[in-house]
């Protein structure tokens, strides 16, 4: 079976809140990439990114039940992801107030893949999706969350602003406000 096979999304959401287990699997199979690619630029770190993902369909699994089938099922996984996120942003500033920036610091947190095969542009794209990725993971979550909705995630200033909870003229302000930040923070070397 195929990540296409079995249906669309609400089809399967239903059937998964029936116990259909492999109705489930489909789902995740289907948005797991899209998800932890939400999930790494809104933390910007694979590890935590692939943990929220998890996180994130338990916690689906557990609301199922609840879903409304009017609503697009991507747009409610990025709704419970970005709670994710925020969780584990709120841990993190607990964490820096104890231990302060030495785990901000650490190798771990500073290493970044390895860039595919194919040259020196590859290595030259590599570092600039870094930089880019690591200047997103600067912003302040009300400027990072719709610029990633919005700018990366194709969502639609409503959907963003829907997800969000703001107006959709907050949502706009907001991506604007963060790729003005961007521009001052990167060089036109840097993207």
């Amino acid at each position: 079976m195929t990540v296409s096979d079995g249906g669309d999304d609400a089809q399967l959401a239903r059937r998964a809140a029936n116990g259909e287990d492999q109705a489930f699997t489909l789902l995740m199979r289907r948005h797991q990439a899209g998800l932890f690619t939400f999930a790494r630029r809104h933390v910007g770190d694979a590890d935590a990114a692939a943990d929220i993902v998890q996180e994130t369909f338990v916690s689906a699994w557990k609301a199922l039940k609840r879903f409304d089938a009017a609503r697009s099922f991507p747009v409610w996984l990025r709704a419970i992801a970005l709670n994710k996120c925020r969780d584990r942003g709120r841990r993190r500033a607990v964490r820096r107030l104890v231990f302060g920036d030495r785990d901000l610091e650490s190798p771990e947190a500073q290493r970044q893949a390895d860039p595919a095969p194919g040259g020196e542009q590859a290595l030259l794209s590599s570092r600039r999706r870094a930089a880019l990725e690591a200047a997103i993971a600067r912003l302040p979550a009300s400027l990072k969350e719709p610029l990633i909705l919005t700018w990366l995630e194709d969502f639609s200033q409503q959907q963003a602003a829907d997800l969000l909870g703001v107006s959709v003229k907050a949502v706009e302000t907001r991506v604007y406000r963060a790729r003005r930040k961007l521009g001052e923070w990167l060089s036109d070397d840097d993207i």
